[in-house]
Parts: C-alpha cells; sequence; structure tokens
C-alpha cells in the first residue's frame, strides 16, 4: 500500500470540496462561491494551512486552482448546453461582463469566441 502524506490528502480534499461545491453553485443549491477561509473551515483546517500546503504541494496558491476548475466547467458548459453566454455567467454568478473579462484573463478569448471556435 502506498502511504500517502497529509499535504497530498489535503489537496485532494480541497479538490473534491471544489468540485462538489462549483457544482452546487451552478445548480442554485449554493448562492455563492465560498472564499478561501470558509473552504478551509468546512475542512477542519486553517486557512493558512490550506494555502501553504496547497502551494507546496502544486507550486500555485489555492485560488489559482480555484479558478482553473471554475473555467474548466465553464468551458464544459459552454461547449455542452445549448445557453446563453450571459445564463452561463448567472449559474457562476458572474455579472455577464465580469465573466467575459475572468474568462479571457484565463483563456485569452471570450467565451463567445470560445464556443464558436470549439463547436
Amino acid at each position: 500500500m502506498i502511504k500517502r502524506g497529509r499535504g497530498q490528502e489535503i489537496s485532494q480534499k480541497y479538490f473534491n470540496f471544489l468540485d462538489d461545491h462549483i457544482e452546487k453553485v451552478i445548480t442554485g443549491e449554493v448562492q455563492d462561491f465560498f472564499e478561501l477561509n470558509q473552504i478551509a473551515s468546512r475542512l477542519a483546517i486553517s486557512h493558512q494551512h490550506l494555502s501553504d500546503t496547497i502551494k507546496a504541494e502544486l507550486g500555485h496558491h489555492p485560488c489559482h486552482f480555484y479558478d482553473l476548475k471554475i473555467i474548466e466547467k465553464a468551458k464544459e458548459m459552454l461547449l455542452k448546453e445549448k445557453i446563453s453566454v450571459s445564463e452561463v455567467a448567472r449559474r457562476f454568478t458572474y455579472d455577464p461582463s465580469n465573466f467575459s473579462k475572468f474568462f479571457k484573463n484565463w483563456t485569452g478569448e471570450t467565451p463567445g469566441s470560445f464556443r464558436k471556435k470549439n463547436i
């Protein structure tokens, strides 16, 4: 049996939490995205410990991965669901123009151009 370190365990719990939480926001089960300190609290560790562990294990701050998972899910929705970009933004609790800026900052293109290019 492979022994997993505490850092790997915390990282896995963090990513599992993000997947579940993002899905709950999209479906409306949860109204807003949690702040990092709220996530750390749900994982029964301090905000600082979560930040330090994720950065040590994976090389980036937890917020980097939080945003990345949101972008990955948004891309999936843009390609698989027949809803407007504005509706995708709304489901992610964003104003459409802010969502477009956020998406473009991560991908280099707007949600609309991403959809057109990939469908």
